[in-house]
């Protein structure tokens, strides 16, 4: 097992280039006029969704206070500088950014300056490692084709005819066929899930690329990187000036918090704000293996999927390769296993089936008849899966809503 990662950062992983925020005083005397009186805000929740809305308020001169129930700002996405692996380290499991919008890349880097890492990552089953996400070189090492037109030609063959394809396992033998389906998606969903692919929405699987090229990013959007000094660095740099309390659950003193304030934004599960009395939502959590290697480089990449059914983990992670540094001599090996959640442990994926939405419809109706000054923000709050440039997305446009308002 590692040994315990520091909370800090040495000097040299600061992030490189940050634009320097503007405090809330600062900001007021230019912004309140636009926006009207200022007002009294509380954000619940100091990960990303809450620390825009907090940057951005803050900036338009209202009065903002975050609260945070646990130890440290960043939610999800919180890094810290492991010493002895010479590296950050992706507490909660991989995050990496990317997005096809300027105004959001823009944005996230007044904050950090980030590296040029490229989420490449590659699946093992049965001992063979093959190239992941499916592209020519997948199609290759399966199917042993060496050009484009072979390869959409192999797929036509191997997809099913599966009309009104609307679960996840019937969309993938409608795409890919049933080799590549049973060798790469059904044992790492069932896995991640703990679900009959058949019980999944396709939706799920939709955002996972299938290409007749080379291609082998994950993501093939215009800008992408790791911040510079990790995840943490650049939150706090966006929080920077803007009281902040850990360590304070919000839902034990609710209605007093919401006394205090003109309005809240709550980025926490939106069933617990409720006290679970329209019924229980269901999650996916995760636990994770920590191993210190005496090695340089563990195994070459930093996640490497695990496919099969019969192996109880989804993946590994070498935590290096993030920050592109693999000066140091050991490394930091993370494995992941999906489990059950249960009241009380993290939240990682809200299940998106048809009977969770129904629960989540009667929170909606919540919302409406309690009529409570509080904006449902974020992962949790919204009961959606979103990549991180969408959440930023979102919290702005919370924002402006609110100013309109």
């Amino acid at each position: 097992m590692s040994s315990a990662p520091s909370s800090r950062r040495p000097p040299d992983h600061l992030p490189l280039g940050a634009q320097q925020t503007v405090s809330g005083e600062e900001a007021s005397a230019s912004h309140t006029a636009a926006v009207g009186r200022a007002r009294s805000f509380l954000i619940v929740g100091a990960g990303l969704y809450g620390a825009v809305c907090a940057r951005e308020l803050a900036d338009a001169g209202h009065r903002v206070q975050v609260l945070e129930k646990r130890d440290h700002i960043g939610g999800n996405c919180f890094t810290r500088y492991h010493p002895e692996a010479g590296c950050h380290q992706h507490v909660y499991g991989a995050h990496i950014f990317h997005t096809n919008s300027p105004e959001i890349w823009a944005y996230v880097n007044r904050f950090t300056a980030f590296n040029s890492y490229i989420h490449r990552l590659h699946a093992t089953n049965a001992g063979r490692v093959y190239s992941f996400p499916i592209n020519l070189f997948t199609l290759h090492q399966v199917f042993g084709v060496t050009t484009p037109a072979e390869a959409e030609a192999r797929l036509v063959r191997e997809r099913l005819p599966i009309p009104d394809a609307a679960n996840l396992e019937d969309w993938c033998l409608s795409q890919v066929g049933r080799e590549l389906y049973e060798l790469f998606i059904r044992g790492y969903t069932a896995k991640q899930w703990h679900k009959d692919p058949r019980e999944l929405p396709a939706s799920i699987i939709k955002r996972l690329p299938v290409r007749t090229t080379y291609d082998d990013r994950y993501y093939s959007d215009r800008f992408q990187g790791i911040p510079v000094g990790g995840y943490t660095a650049m939150l706090e740099h966006m929080l920077a000036g803007i009281h902040v309390e850990l360590g304070v659950d919000f839902l034990a003193d609710r209605d007093a918090w919401l006394r205090k304030f003109d309005h809240v934004i709550y980025s926490g599960p939106v069933d617990a704000f409720f006290d679970y009395s329209a019924g229980l939502l269901e999650y996916r959590s995760l636990r994770f293996e920590h191993e210190m290697l005496d090695v340089h480089d563990a195994q070459g990449i930093a996640v490497m999927n695990y496919t099969a059914a019969d192996v109880p983990f989804t993946r590994k992670l070498e935590h290096k390769h993030f920050d592109l540094n693999l000066r140091c001599p050991k490394t930091l090996l993370t494995t992941e296993y999906p489990q059950d959640w249960q009241r009380g442990m993290t939240e990682y994926y809200p299940v998106n089936t048809d009977a969770n939405q129904e629960v989540f419809a009667r929170y909606e109706a919540l919302k409406q008849e309690t009529r409570l000054p509080v904006t449902f923000g974020g992962r949790l709050g919204e009961y959606r899966y979103y990549d991180m440039h969408q959440v930023i997305a979102a919290a702005l446009a919370t924002v402006s809503r609110i100013h309109q308002h």
